[in-house]
């Protein structure tokens, strides 16, 4: 498979597209100053950001994701409008799929062929690099796998193939376990908690991630090859992580 790179560049043989993406993953067109050249060196996004379309070229519906390539944007085919207080209902059914809750915070990006489009945000996914290193700590102290999710995906691993878990989906039971602000600790009974659709491993701890009032995330420690019982240990290891980068989130 092609690299989305150049791919994106077989699709501006010329003028090379006209895209752009910040250090801190957002989107952004060219400057009135800056020439619109793409820059394959240049443009990196953050954490499977998209190169959004400034200019004509591209057709319609097509998205340029650095980690997963071309994607298409499906057309829902749902039109609602917008009441006299400027707001708009997202239906049911795609925030069922999606998983958006009330509450939870949306990002808006805008265009210059007038598109908007509303991105869950994620306050873990903006400490991502700084996540991922308090995570190799617990690796290292605790020795077992470590996992720091949103509500949604994994956002970082240490202990274990990152490739593997990455941006997987939570399962629904540490889902449960977040909406209710819970922690977890294995007895080493039958009772278990998968943290990770389509992964095997069980928690060995886990702890919700709590800013200002909201829920945003877990740190979690993986079961390792022997028994799974976690100790006083590890339950105040993943505690206080849970504390800190809830703290993190509030400055």
């Amino acid at each position: 498979m092609k690299s989305p790179l150049s791919l994106l560049s077989g699709l501006f043989p010329d003028a090379r597209g006209k895209y752009a993406a910040s250090a801190s993953g957002r989107i952004r067109g060219p400057g009135r100053r800056r020439r619109k050249e793409f820059h394959p060196d240049r443009a990196i996004w953050i954490r499977g950001g998209l190169f959004k379309k400034t200019g004509s070229g591209l057709p319609r519906g097509i998205q340029i994701n650095v980690q997963k390539g071309i994607e298409i944007m499906k057309a829902t085919g749902i039109v609602r409008r917008i009441d006299d207080l400027g707001r708009v209902v997202i239906p049911k059914e795609i925030r069922r799929v999606l998983r958006i809750r009330e509450g939870d915070p949306l990002e808006i990006f805008t265009d210059n062929d007038g598109e908007v489009i509303f991105k869950k945000y994620s306050p873990i996914g903006e400490l991502s690099e700084f996540a991922g290193q308090y995570a190799d700590v617990l690796n290292k102290v605790g020795g077992y796998p470590v996992l720091i999710c949103d509500r949604d995906h994994v956002i970082c691993a240490s202990g274990l193939p990152k490739k593997e878990v990455v941006e997987r989906r939570v399962s629904p039971a540490l889902e449960d376990l977040m909406e209710h602000r819970g922690a977890f600790s294995s007895s080493g009974t039958d009772k278990k908690l998968q943290p990770v659709e389509g992964m095997e491993r069980s928690a060995l701890a886990a702890a919700s991630i709590v800013a200002a009032g909201d829920v945003c995330g877990a740190v979690i420690y993986l079961c390792g090859d022997g028994d799974c019982r976690a100790t006083e240990a590890e339950n105040k290891l993943i505690s206080a992580a849970a504390s800190f980068l809830g703290k993190q989130m509030e400055e």
